[in-house]
């Protein structure tokens, strides 16, 4: 293979330019077309990846799948509230109903372990994280609202088995993508690089 030339300024302008967008930034009822969302995850599908494991999967829900995810979200939410006696919130259980029929497409972001690998688990979630970053990148240069969020059965015990989880497989969150409600775009901060760098040079 060749070697590619890259577009540095180009590179760097969508680094520093990725922004998180939410729900009340979405423009609802206007899906993207499922191409731009098979371009995201086949970005996704070129993440680093040590001995080449490829930990990443996803489940994407769109259509009448945002109304499946919602309700089973909420559902779960009230039946983990009955079971374990804490407290109930009604505006909590509207919240799961309606939150994911605002985007466009939720995306669920899922760490499979490759059994006998001998790769520490922190590296495969952390080529899933980056897998996520190519998502947000892509979502991004295509001037799209996205965020990953880890709320909701990410951390529930209860939905493991639903969502094919096993071993050291994880649940890591959701990504929400839909095309944004303004053309104003997030304003980023950042304390200073040199604040967080040590050089030693000898």
């Amino acid at each position: 293979m060749q070697k590619p030339e890259f577009n540095t300024e180009e590179v760097t302008k969508i680094i520093r330019g990725r922004r998180s967008m939410f729900p009340a930034q979405f423009k609802e009822n206007d899906p993207i077309e499922d191409s731009i969302i098979e371009e995201i995850l086949e970005n996704a599908n070129w993440a680093p990846t040590h001995k080449l494991t490829q930990p990443w999967r996803f489940i994407v829900y769109t259509g009448e799948g945002l109304k499946k995810f919602a309700d089973y979200q909420a559902e779960m939410y009230k039946m983990r509230a009955e079971k374990n006696g804490t407290n109930f919130i009604e505006a909590t259980y509207q919240k799961f109903k309606e939150q994911p029929l605002k985007a466009s497409h939720v995306i669920a972001i899922l760490m499979k372990r490759t059994e006998g690998s001998g790769i520490p688990v922190m590296e495969e979630i952390s080529a899933v994280a980056m897998a996520v970053q190519n998502m947000y990148l892509t979502a991004c240069a295509h001037g799209l609202a996205c965020y990953w969020g880890t709320g909701g059965p990410t951390f529930w015990a209860e939905a493991r088995e639903d969502f094919g989880l096993e071993g050291e497989d994880m649940l890591m969150g959701f990504f929400y993508v839909a095309k944004p409600a303004t053309d104003n775009w997030p304003a980023g901060k950042r304390e200073p690089i040199a604040e967080k760098v040590n050089w030693v040079r000898g």
